[in-house]
């Protein structure tokens, strides 16, 4: 039987095909992995200081709150959290 993987973060459905997910600072760099998603995504910042987004052959960005960050579908990606970080990441996700 194949075990459920944890995953590092909590997660609520807004309707309209838009999710808010919550990293917490406390989450290791271990379980941010690089992955794909099978669809594009706009993902919009609320709040968090100190993370970073990664695509694939390209330099981590820094994520600023009030922007929002397109990731195509199929491209390696994961987020960076910086030593010393001390806030929780809140994202809108919306998935086309």
């Amino acid at each position: 039987m194949k075990s459920k993987k944890k995953l590092p973060f909590k997660q609520k459905t807004l309707g309209d095909g838009q999710l808010l997910r919550e990293f917490s600072e406390a989450t290791s760099d271990e379980e941010l992995v690089w992955h794909r998603d099978r669809k594009d995504r706009e993902v919009t910042v609320i709040n968090g200081n100190g993370w970073y987004l990664q695509l694939d052959n390209m330099l981590p960005e820094h994520l600023e709150i009030g922007n929002t960050y397109k990731i195509p579908a199929r491209e390696y990606h994961r987020l960076v959290k910086t030593e010393g970080c001390s806030q929780n990441l809140t994202i809108i996700i919306k998935e086309s």
